[in-house]
């Protein structure tokens, strides 16, 4: 995996998603929010999650070894699968984080190159190739 170029943490945009709470449990984040505790909900939930992956930091790191998973946000570019290409190799690539396949990578060179891809977070990559990797992400 020495062709993957490891990006800085926090690099990438982040990724949206829809919660749904309950109205006790929405108001008492909003009081939170008017005292001055938090900026906005936003910052509140932020914070949660934080202090929960903190609290439950050990046991992510137990399963990141197990599975030998690759924490981080990974680029993978043309030049790195059309060496891959050369010398006869497959990426299995496992990532917690962000996996970013570059855009002038075609479907037909992913095909050839890319023997598995398991990402828990987020795979951006043209539509194209997601379409000709179907088979091989999880």
């Amino acid at each position: 995996m020495e062709n993957i170029t490891r990006l800085p943490e926090r690099q990438a945009e982040p990724e949206k998603i829809t919660i749904n709470l309950g109205h006790v449990d929405l108001g008492r984040i909003d009081l939170l929010v008017r005292e001055g505790f938090y900026a906005n909900r936003t910052d509140f939930i932020r914070t949660a999650i934080r202090n929960q992956l903190t609290s439950e930091g050990r046991s992510v790191a137990q399963s990141i070894d197990r599975y030998q998973l690759e924490l981080g946000l990974f680029d993978i570019t043309r030049a790195d699968l059309e060496a891959m290409a050369t010398a006869g190799e497959k990426l299995h690539l496992k990532v917690v984080g962000l996996a970013r396949i570059a855009a002038d990578v075609t479907p037909e060179l992913a095909e050839a190159t890319i023997g598995s891809l398991n990402v828990l977070g987020s795979l951006q990559a043209s539509k194209a190739v997601k379409a000709a990797l179907k088979d091989r992400t999880t």
